[in-house]
């Protein structure tokens, strides 16, 4: 047996030892895909497991996450720090090998995976930001962008929607760094693809303008090989390798079989698939030549980043400018004197917070020459273009304004994987409602930390004549119940100046903007301590006899209705409260001050889902809310026939008192 072949079998082995250890997970995408992920990252990927987050490297992509036990299998063979324990505890709680790969958690992995097609959505993003970063920083004497996006997927990923949003601008787009390696192995947790996918997925991926090869024996390493390198000359498109394997590889009895996507082998298989491969009966062993062996590859490995490491000093020495922003783009360097700026938060006049948060994006654009980003198809009403940058394309990848077409599922996925490439500051709009079709992208960005920003506008009843199919009710409710996903719904232009700092300035997840269609006046006392998630715009004039809660457009109805009530004598406050997530990461102190537990006659309007705010208004409250699905009608009528004025906030009002 040959060392290579050895080294694939070493993979194979421990994956499915990994498994049978854990009584879970899914041995057979390993077992089947060994090979092409040996040749991938010994024979073609430039990368360099000394140092991991090397700007240059090549990504790679499991898209297909459930077999996460080969990604862990070659992150311990390339020596990325996963040891023979870390591999025997997969799947344990807080091991360094969990279920799925996950990005910040385990050293080398460089997304998170599991729901599929994901990864496919996340390459794309990748490829696009090295695209975009090599356009800008690129010379003819010196390239110093340079690197592929690699996927591993499977069947599961090419019938994933989000899969097929992706792939298609990736062909529109003429992506020629990514290449995607089809495990192409006709099994599905049921039972074959035939049960309920037929197509001809190369002829699919063609029509999307994608180059496809085929390799017909999953377990030819040199056919594989001659496949990629035939790809990686391609640089007008991106490649789709579809590579017949055989899941379960090796098994006596699950080879070939859906018993072998997601159960452990058994021990009778176990031991029949060791003398299959001629291996040794003790559990997690690699063999000394393979050590050896695989050290050599880690070397080459780390030559590679240090001939770019030289390039980068011949860079800094002939473009000295490029250079200090190159450094500064990837360190994700911020204009913070300007985001402190009058200029930065001054607004003058009512227009609606869509409105601000364009105007924001172009005084961003100015000063901030990372900031990349678009709309699915909405632009000139999400307001997410930036006049004066270029469009990108496959004419001009130099360009930050990104159309992703009607996407929303894809664009999410891709925003995920142009943040994770490093370089970029990505943001993507769409219509609040259509915030449901990219849900788990969102849910994955707040799972990694990804500062991302959403621009979510049309966000209420005021869409108005579109109806309830494009009026959101319950999305509000949905990403404030959502770990780590910051959502901020301002009140006028300052509090919209307020979000965008917000969404700039955090570096532990995403944040959400839900903007009005309708314009909004400015109100007294909004500002900068719209940052602390909620404040005190209004205080009351005599003793305080009661709180009301506003967010978004309901501000200016409970500012108004404050001055009628205290015409009759009551203290009123009025409390601005554009994001629960940063009111609740305040002091008990401010939060008491703010809303002092013993003023228990509060009233809290939204135009949405009243779920949640009871923690807010307490036992005695009460919520003017939306608890049914909106209508279609002019903004100002719908409004009123849902009892979102300033007359029915007296009345709720009046009945607390």
């Amino acid at each position: 047996m040959n060392i290579e072949q050895k080294t694939i079998n070493t993979i194979r082995v421990l994956s499915a030892e990994m498994v049978e250890k854990a009584k879970s997970g899914h041995p057979g995408l390993p077992l089947g895909a060994a090979p092409m992920a040996y040749t991938l990252w010994g024979k073609t990927m430039n990368h360099n497991p000394k140092n991991p987050n090397w700007i240059n490297r090549d990504r790679f992509v499991l898209s297909a996450g459930h077999g996460s036990a080969l990604i862990y299998s070659l992150l311990h063979l390339f020596e990325y720090g996963l040891t023979s324990e870390d591999l025997e505890n997969f799947r344990q709680f807080d091991s360094k090998t969990p279920g799925h790969p996950e990005y910040g958690h385990t050293v080398g992995v460089e997304v998170t995976t599991g729901p599929l097609g994901q990864g496919m959505a996340n390459a794309v993003g990748m490829a696009m930001a090295e695209a975009h970063l090599a356009a800008h920083f690129n010379k003819e004497d010196n390239n110093l962008v340079d690197h592929y996006t690699y996927v591993i997927a499977g069947d599961g990923c090419m019938m994933e929607g989000i899969g097929y949003e992706a792939t298609s601008l990736a062909g529109s787009l003429g992506l020629g760094k990514l290449i995607v390696l089809y495990d192409s192995n006709s099994i599905t947790i049921e039972g074959s693809t035939d049960l309920a996918f037929r197509e001809d997925v190369s002829k699919r991926f063609e029509a999307f303008g994608w180059e496809t090869l085929e390799v017909k024996d999953g377990n030819d390493i040199e056919d594989i090989l001659s496949k990629i390198e035939l790809a990686k000359k391609n640089l007008s498109q991106p490649t789709l390798i579809k590579i017949t394997t055989e899941i379960g590889y090796g098994s006596p009895s699950k080879q070939g079989k859906n018993s072998a996507h997601g159960e452990p082998l058994g021990a009778e298989d176990m031991k029949g698939m060791k003398e299959f491969f001629n291996w040794s009966d003790e559990p997690f062993i690699v063999p000394e030549d393979v050590r050896e062996y695989m050290s050599e590859l880690v070397n080459k490995g780390k030559e590679s980043n240090d001939e770019w490491n030289k390039k980068f000093e011949e860079y800094k020495k002939n473009y000295p400018e490029l250079a200090e922003e190159f450094e500064a783009w990837t360190s994700l360097e911020l204009p913070m004197d300007y985001l402190e700026s009058e200029e930065f938060w001054g607004f003058e006049k009512d227009i609606a917070t869509r409105e601000a948060s364009g105007i924001l994006i172009n005084r961003l654009a100015e000063k901030l020459p990372n900031l990349i980003g678009g709309s699915a198809d909405l632009a000139p009403s999400n307001k997410t273009y930036m006049n004066t940058r270029e469009d990108f394309s496959v004419e001009n990848y130099k360009g930050s304004n990104i159309r992703f077409g009607v996407r929303e599922h894809g664009m999410g996925g891709i925003l995920n994987g142009m943040y994770l490439h490093g370089g970029l500051r990505p943001y993507g709009g769409t219509f609040f409602i259509f915030s449901d079709y990219m849900k788990h992208s969102m849910r994955l960005a707040s799972l990694m930390n990804l500062p991302i920003t959403y621009v979510l506008t049309h966000d209420s009843i005021g869409v108005g004549e579109d109806g309830p199919t494009h009026q959101p009710i319950e999305q509000l409710a949905m990403f404030r119940s959502m770990p780590n996903f910051v959502m901020f719904r301002p009140a006028d232009a300052r509090e919209t100046a307020a979000a965008w700092y917000t969404a700039l300035t955090r570096t532990s997840g995403p944040t959400g903007l839900a903007l009005t269609r309708q314009a909004l006046p400015l109100l007294d006392g909004s500002g900068k301590d719209a940052l602390k998630g909620g404040y005190v715009i209004k205080k009351e004039k005599a003793n305080l006899d009661m709180i009301l809660i506003g967010t978004g457009s309901e501000v200016q109805l409970v500012y108004e209705a404050s001055k009628v009530l205290e015409e009759k004598g009551i203290g009123v406050r009025v409390v601005s409260m554009p994001s629960w997530e940063l009111f609740e990461e305040q002091s008990d102190e401010y939060k008491e001050e703010v809303l002092p537990s013993n003023i228990t006659k509060r009233l809290a309007v939204e135009a949405g889902s009243s779920l949640g705010w009871h923690k807010y208004v307490g036992m005695n409250g009460k919520i003017i809310s939306m608890e049914s699905f909106g209508a279609s009608a002019p903004a100002n009528l719908l409004f009123e026939k849902f009892g979102f004025t300033v007359e029915n906030v007296v009345e709720k009002a009046l009945e607390l008192m």
